[in-house]
């Protein structure tokens, strides 16, 4: 089983490579109606945001967390992530456990994204031909992180919704974000029940927003 620090590095290093998409983003906006244009769209925003505001280039937490909450949160489907990181247990967590499980794992992939952002280099990301069908309600938008040393696969699972395309999943060297958290959600589960689960993420959310970024 995967610790939560191997964990921690995986999605950093998956978030690094969103916000790095941008070198490989065309002076012509992209097409937000379009899963790859989407991404496109939004990590030309966020490194935009980035270069404007010299707090966030300083690693001041406070602005790196609202960027990524408005920026980056309304492209994703943070309660289909959370039920599929829940497997069968998300059925039997109440209505409200659910809400404050979709809470606190929200909080905790924000803490995540804002950690990438400080540590943003000269890579860029390289974007594969979209294989789908136009009727293609789920689709998987496939990209390599070119830089320094191997290049890393990485990829965006998205659906689509009454409100447009939104990421619920993400994948680096066969590794999905869903899946690495799933049996560290069980164990929890098994231990203290959902309850339990709750109060560990609400914990491990505490020591992270007081912990100090690293320079």
């Amino acid at each position: 089983m995967k610790s939560y620090k191997m964990i921690h590095k995986c999605f950093t290093l998956l978030v690094t490579g969103l916000l790095l998409s941008v070198g490989t983003v065309n002076a012509q906006a992209p097409d937000q109606s379009t899963p790859d244009g989407l991404i496109k769209a939004v990590v030309s925003d966020v490194m935009a945001s980035v270069k404007s505001d010299p707090e966030i280039q300083k690693g001041n937490i406070s602005r790196i967390v609202d960027l990524v909450d408005k920026k980056i949160v309304p492209y994703t489907d943070m309660r289909r992530t959370t039920e599929m990181a829940m497997g069968p247990n998300w059925k039997k967590a109440s209505p409200e456990q659910q809400a404050q499980l979709v809470a606190e794992f929200k909080s905790l992939l924000i803490r995540t994204y804002s950690g990438a952002l400080s540590q943003l280099r000269d890579q860029t990301v390289q974007f594969k031909p979209l294989r789908a069908a136009p009727d293609d309600k789920e689709v998987v938008v496939k990209t390599v992180v070119l830089g320094r040393g191997d290049p890393v696969p990485l990829d965006y699972r998205l659906e689509k919704t009454a409100n447009g395309w939104k990421v619920y999943d993400m994948n680096i060297m066969g590794v999905w974000l869903v899946e690495a958290y799933r049996n560290q959600f069980a164990n929890q589960i098994s231990q203290n029940g959902i309850d339990g689960l709750v109060k560990f993420l609400q914990e491990r959310n505490k020591q992270l927003a007081a912990a100090k970024p690293a320079n």
